[in-house]
């Protein structure tokens, strides 16, 4: 069942890696968000999240997005650890002076190998078809699991502060 897979690989995360990942994102000056496909589209509903909280935030790729520097964070998502987008992003973002933070299901990675902190999420890769892990398609189980990740990530930033939601509210979309 799908909710068991959730439930189960959720647990599977090292929290005290999220929470040193949570503490690279408070700090930074600025937040870039870099992922491809199902991975990439979280990374934006997480960057939504983290401007909801008046962080400065920058989806790479969109045309107004800014160079990255010392200061800044990286915030990356890759299944495989391997995609070549996403690694590129980070090899820039690290000559850059920037930080980089990292979901993968591959430590062993080059993402991994990049990145100031690391997020493990245990789930089959896209193309362990078969595998152990899940009965979901394609990565499906890694992009839910990211999901919930992040937005545990938004969860203890605004904890930390003392927002009201109203306030968080100004700064949603109102040209929708």
């Amino acid at each position: 069942m799908v909710q068991d897979e959730v439930t189960q690989t959720a647990a599977g995360i090292d929290q005290q890696k999220l929470a040193e990942l949570t503490s690279h994102i408070g700090s930074a000056d600025r937040i870039f968000v870099a992922g491809a496909g199902r991975s990439g589209l979280v990374l934006r509903m997480a960057a939504m999240r983290l401007m909801h909280l008046g962080r400065t935030v920058h989806v790479v790729g969109d045309t107004t997005t800014p160079a990255i520097s010392a200061g800044d964070l990286l915030l990356v998502a890759s299944g495989s650890g391997t995609t070549s987008g996403v690694v590129k992003a980070a090899e820039t973002a690290a000559k850059a002076g920037a930080r980089i933070a990292a979901f993968t299901t591959n430590p062993a990675s080059p993402l991994a190998t990049l990145s100031d902190a690391l997020v493990v999420i245990p789930a089959a890769q896209k193309t362990d078809h078969g595998s152990a892990h899940s009965r979901q398609y394609s990565g499906s189980l890694f992009e839910q699991v990211l999901f919930l990740a992040t937005e545990s990530v938004f969860q203890t930033l605004w904890d930390n502060t003392d927002e009201p939601a109203e306030e968080l509210w100004l700064r949603h979309a109102n040209l929708e």
